[in-house]
C-alpha cells in the first residue's frame, strides 16, 4: 500500500530480486493517489495494481468497505504499508490481525503518533534537538504508531542537517534496510507476537548495520 514515490516498494522489489527477501512476491500494489509514481515502479517490476481515492466515494464508510474487499479479493498473505498516507480502517485491521506492517521514520515511541508522518517527523527530531533518530517496523493495531515493534535501527542526527537531508539519510541508512528484512523474517515464519510484544527466532544473531 502506497501513497507517493514508492522508494520503499522500490526496497522492497529488488531485494525479492537480489534474495534479501525469500519466499515472497507482490500479488498487489494498492495506492489512494492515481498520481503517485510508486504505480509507476509497479507497472515497471510487471506487478499487478490498483487505484482508488477516498474522493472517489460519497463518504469514507463507503471507502473503507471498497479498500477492505480490494485487499480480500487480492488474498495477501501479510499487507505492507510501504509509505501509505490512508487511514487504514478498523475492519481492515481486524480481517489481517498481525499481518499489516508499517514502516515509521522515528524510533518509536519517540515522534510518532497522531500527526506525525513524512517531513513532519524530522521536522520535530530537529526541532527537539535530538541526537538520533532511526526507523521502526511494527505491527499495525487499531491505534496510531502503537502496534507490535518488530525492528528498529538508529541513524545518528547531524548539527547540519535539514528536515530532508534527514530524511533521506533515514531512508538509506535504515529504512530500506529494515522493511525488507521484517519482511523477510515473517516469510519465513521466523515473527511471533505474545503479549503485544514480537518474538523474533534468531534475533540475537540479526545484523541489523
Amino acid at each position: 500500500m502506497v501513497s507517493g514515490g514508492g522508494t520503499n516498494l522500490q526496497a522492497i522489489i529488488d531485494s525479492i530480486n537480489d534474495g534479501r527477501i525469500t519466499g515472497t512476491e507482490i500479488c498487489l500494489v494498492y495506492s489512494n493517489n492515481p498520481n503517485a509514481y510508486a504505480i509507476e515502479r509497479a507497472k515497471k517490476a510487471g506487478i499487478p495494481y490498483v487505484v482508488k481515492s477516498p474522493k472517489e466515494f460519497e463518504n469514507r464508510e463507503d471507502f473503507n468497505k471498497a479498500l477492505l474487499q480490494i485487499l480480500l479479493d487480492a488474498a495477501p498473505d501479510l499487507v505492507v504499508l510501504a509509505g501509505c498516507l490512508v487511514v487504514i480502517p478498523k475492519e481492515v485491521v481486524r480481517a489481517f490481525p498481525n499481518r499489516i506492517i508499517n514502516i515509521h521514520p522515528s524510533l518509536i515511541p519517540a515522534f510518532c503518533g497522531t500527526g506525525y508522518y513524512g517531513l513532519k517527523v524530522h521536522e520535530k527530531v530537529l526541532e527537539r534537538g535530538a541526537r538520533v533518530s532511526g526507523a521502526t517496523v511494527h505491527f499495525v493495531d487499531e491505534g496510531t504508531d502503537t502496534g507490535p515493534i518488530i525492528l528498529q535501527k538508529p541513524v545518528m542526527v547531524r548539527d547540519d542537517d535539514t528536515p530532508e537531508v534527514l530524511q533521506k539519510r533515514i531512508m538509506e541508512q535504515a529504512e530500506w534496510k529494515i522493511m525488507p528484512m521484517a519482511i523477510d523474517l515473517i516469510a519465513n515464519g521466523k515473527v511471533k507476537v505474545k503479549d503485544h510484544k514480537v518474538i523474533i527466532d534468531g534475533y540475537n544473531e540479526l545484523n541489523l548495520s
